[in-house]
């Protein structure tokens, strides 16, 4: 066995091993807990229940002492935790803190071999293991690392084992030896050995000079918390709960608008999606094609908002948009795009503007709707919504939802641990991408402003989120026609929306979805297949409903050339070629 080995491999057992072979990441520790406590606030309500009934004093009692000594602390230190943007799962917290501590001893001890001007030394590599004193402290720092690993709670394919990973290249790069496994970021085994050293030495460097071994405090310190490109204002009046209004500026040398361009985004992440960074952003090139641009920002919800229904976000305020759009451009077409869930939205909400111009005798005002990754069907068979809803059944518990959370929004994390459900490995892959990309200092700097719009998600409403689950994600409530929504037009109000008003008012449907997204898989993404101006056509001209269907994820933005293609392809769709 070689130095590196011998420095890396020990007799006791690490989470991060993997000797069981899993190919995601387990939060053991999360989900034996989590299923206790819902179990204490199940046991809780029984207790409460049966208390109501003649000669149950000792319910009652039992009940007050179980709230006062758990299930109370419980819930305050998980709404104390989601206000200040912590996650609540106190374990996968700890596990946080285990990987920040890591990646800072892996920096800490990268640069004890980096010189004045940046640079991995390699005179002080060969240093530490030609002086035995030195090379058996850099022994023992090494193996500092798993005594660490040994208090992190998850197993698998886990975000340390990406740190685990950038610590061998480490070793190899000190010990100038490799190690009997397969080399971490190396593309097959036909890469030289002193190739695959020289990169792994600037990977580290960059690593070290840019301070980006935590991605998520990286991506804070380099964007500054803001992300997005375009300048924007404020319209004035738009401020409607926690939403507001964005208007985008059109740059200098842009063309002439002439078109009108509505965005929504989901709920559950900053709407600067839609404009990420330069070369990566949906407005700037739109901006730039001749639109005029308008983003609803739906804000977060705090103690007044939280209570505020799915009508709220999919109707009024849509409503009140787009009357102070049509203030501001009188007579101009407009068209609409959502993203994922904001695209969901927005189709009944379309569909039910549709209802009610009819109903008034008016003509459709907007005929036009592109969505992005935006999922209408869900159902355990072909849509490939299956895996996600076996998670809410097994583990999602709307009333612990609403007990735990209500008040102050449910927190991104819960949102995103079931999203890890059914993507196998994600925490794991989307880290070793990043670090295998430090290999180029201009990569690793691109890739800050997604990490952060990634790490830095929004609480959605306890009340939308409710609906949203219970009737639309398990209710296929839009595809059955059976979502309700308001309406100023009096017998429409509180009905179920018919879908088919899209096709009968003449509205067309551009859907772009990605063959490789499990969020918002392809067979979930088929509204122009089922509603618009003509039936189960796609690809075709003339502004009649098109699918586009790419070798893509859900993220597809970060992608200059999928970007560059659906600008393309969107932009023909609205001006009708």
């Amino acid at each position: 066995m070689n130095r590196s080995d011998r420095m890396l491999r020990s007799l006791v057992y690490s989470p991060v091993d993997n000797r069981e072979g899993y190919d995601t990441h387990i939060p053991m520790m999360s989900r034996i807990v989590g299923g206790a406590v819902r179990s204490m606030f199940q046991y809780k309500n029984i207790l409460k229940e049966i208390s109501s009934m003649p000669g149950t004093s000792w319910a009652q009692w039992s009940h007050d002492a179980l709230e006062a000594g758990i299930t109370r602390p419980i819930r305050t230190h998980a709404q104390v935790a989601s206000m200040r943007g912590d996650n609540p799962d106190t374990f996968v917290y700890s596990d946080e803190l285990v990987e920040r501590l890591y990646a800072s001893m892996l920096r800490d001890l990268t640069g004890e071999f980096m010189d004045r001007a940046g640079h991995f030394s390699e005179e002080k590599a060969q240093q530490v293991m030609v002086t035995s004193a030195l090379r058996r402290r850099f022994s023992q720092q090494v193996e500092n690392f798993r005594y660490l690993e040994l208090s992190y709670g998850s197993f698998g394919l886990s975000a340390l084992k990406a740190l685990r990973e950038l610590l061998t290249t480490l070793v190899m790069a000190v010990t100038e030896e490799r190690t009997d496994d397969p080399l971490p970021y190396a593309e097959g085994e036909t890469l030289p050995f002193e190739t695959y050293l020289a990169i792994a030495r600037k990977r580290l460097e960059n690593l070290f000079n840019h301070n980006a071994f935590y991605i998520k405090d990286f991506s804070e310190r380099t964007t500054g918390g803001i992300i997005g490109v375009s300048p924007y204002e404020e319209v004035k009046g738009s401020r409607l709960g926690p939403c507001t209004l964005r208007r985008y500026l059109s740059p200098a040398g842009a063309k002439t608008p002439d078109r009108i361009l509505y965005l929504a985004s989901p709920l559950i992440n900053k709407p600067d999606i839609f404009d990420l960074a330069q070369g990566k952003s949906v407005v700037e090139a739109l901006l730039a094609r001749g639109f005029r641009i308008y983003l609803n920002d739906p804000g977060e919800p705090g103690e007044k908002s939280d209570g505020l229904d799915l009508d709220f976000y999919g109707k009024t305020v849509h409503d009140h948009n787009i009357e102070l759009i049509k203030k501001e451009n009188p007579g101009e077409e407009i068209c609409v795009m959502g993203y994922c869930m904001g695209g969901t939205l927005l189709l009944p909400w379309l569909a039910r503007r549709a209802e009610e111009k009819k109903a008034l005798g008016q003509p459709m005002d907007i005929v036009k709707i592109a969505l992005m990754a935006s999922p209408i069907r869900f159902n355990d068979g072909m849509s490939g919504q299956g895996p996600m809803r076996d998670v809410i059944r097994h583990d999602y518990d709307p009333a612990l939802i609403a007990e735990m959370y209500g008040g102050v929004g449910v927190p991104p994390q819960i949102i995103d641990a079931g999203m890890n459900e059914i993507q196998p490995g994600v925490r794991y892959f989307v880290r070793r991408g990043f670090y295998q990309r430090a290999g180029k200092a201009e990569e690793l700097l691109e890739a800050a402003p997604f990490f952060y719009w990634l790490t830095h998600g929004t609480r959605f409403g306890t009340r939308s989120h409710l609906t949203w689950i219970g009737d639309l994600f398990m209710g296929s409530a839009i595809e059955k026609g059976e979502y309700p929504l308001s309406s100023s037009v009096p017998e429409l109000h509180g009905q179920p929306v018919s879908m088919k008003a899209l096709s009968h008012m003449g509205v067309a449907l551009f859907d772009y979805r990605g063959k490789r997204d499990p969020i918002s898989p392809p067979g979930a993404c088929v509204a122009s297949e089922l509603w618009g101006t003509e039936k189960r056509r796609t690809e075709t001209k003339g502004g009649l409903n098109r699918t586009i269907e790419k070798n893509a994820g859900h993220i597809f933005v970060v992608s200059r050339r999928l970007l560059s293609e659906f600008i393309e392809s969107v932009d023909a769709f609205f001006h009708g070629g």
